[in-house]
């Protein structure tokens, strides 16, 4: 296949968005490869299932957004605002909508994968780093688009809302591995040969 042809793919939403569909049935095939891993590893059914789920939604539902960020636009250079609200008001609803969502499962499903995030301000604070990270890539990269300080508010926003809707079950993830060094062999009580 051509340059051109590839770039009809991955070079347009359209074709982000027929990928993103299109790799459905890969995520879960490696969602079930690392759940059936952490199974064999010693890990209980649902702990293996939590973690691996929310590993492969991650990427899944973080990925194509990004992608679809890092797209070259059509502005006449790259354009940065950093006056808040500004072009907030200019945004129609598709466009906060898809702001919102960019870091939505980066936000919803971290605190369940990693421990160390289960507090809305890590999950605003890591939005917000994800999404400064992003716009900057986008001015650097001279993708001819508009980095802006009301992205980076709104995928903010959005990780810290869909961190508070995930919140609930927070409280239920532990870790389904044994800590390394706690591991106990046969025979063995209290880390003594029995």
């Amino acid at each position: 296949m051509r340059l051109e042809g590839w770039h009809g793919w991955v070079g347009t939403f359209t074709g982000v968005v027929f990928l993103t569909v299109a790799a459905l049935p890969l995520a879960a095939l490696a969602a079930w490869a690392l759940a059936r891993r952490r199974r064999r590893a010693g890990a209980g059914e649902s702990g293996a299932w939590r973690m691996s789920l929310a590993e492969v939604g991650i990427v899944y539902g973080t990925v194509p957004p990004v992608w679809l960020i890092l797209l070259p636009g059509d502005e006449d250079g790259a354009v940065v605002n950093l006056v808040p609200l500004r072009d907030l008001l200019t945004m129609d609803a598709g466009q906060i909508v898809g702001n919102l969502l960019v870091f939505a499962a980066l936000g919803f499903l971290g605190p369940l994968r990693f421990g160390a995030l289960a507090s809305v301000r890590r999950v605003v604070a890591l939005g917000a780093g994800c999404s400064v990270l992003v716009e900057t890539a986008q001015y650097v990269l001279q993708l001819d688009r508009v980095s802006s300080v009301d992205d980076v508010l709104l995928n903010t926003a959005g990780a810290g809302f869909a961190a508070l809707v995930s919140r609930r079950w927070w409280r239920a993830v532990r870790s389904p591995l044994p800590a390394r060094g706690t591991g106990r062999r046969r025979g063995e009580v209290g880390g003594r040969s029995a």
